[in-house]
C-alpha cells in the first residue's frame, strides 16, 4: 500500500536486542499528515537501522510517499496494528 503527505513528526528511534537470537534490532516512527479537506495523522514504522539511514526521513518533510504493509499482532489479549515502512519516494525532488 501506498500513501502521501507531509512529516509532521520524528520520534526517537528504539533500539534493543532480541531475545529470541541475540541481534540487535533498532525501530524508529515518524507520522505523516495527508494533504486533503480532513487531513488524518497517520504513524508508521522503518525497522533495521540501515533502511532508517538509507530513507534518511527529516521533520518538515513535503510531498513523500511512502510504501508500507500492514502487521498486526496480540499482546496480553489485545491487538495491535503497525505500518512498517519498506519504501520512502520523495516526490519534489
Amino acid at each position: 500500500m501506498r500513501i502521501t503527505g507531509n512529516i509532521i513528526a520524528v520520534l526517537p528511534a528504539q533500539s534493543g536486542v532480541s531475545a529470541r537470537t541475540g541481534n540487535p534490532w533498532k525501530i524508529q516512527t515518524y507520522v505523516l499528515e495527508t494533504v486533503e479537506q480532513y487531513p488524518k495523522k497517520i504513524p508508521f514504522e522503518v525497522f533495521g537501522e540501515d533502511r532508517i539511514a538509507q530513507f534518511n526521513i527529516l521533520p518538515n518533510e513535503q510531498n513523500v510517499t511512502i510504501e508500507f504493509d500492514i502487521e498486526g499482532s496480540e499482546y496480553n489479549g489485545k491487538w495491535y496494528v503497525k505500518l512498517r515502512c519498506y519504501n520512502v519516494v520523495r516526490n519534489n525532488r
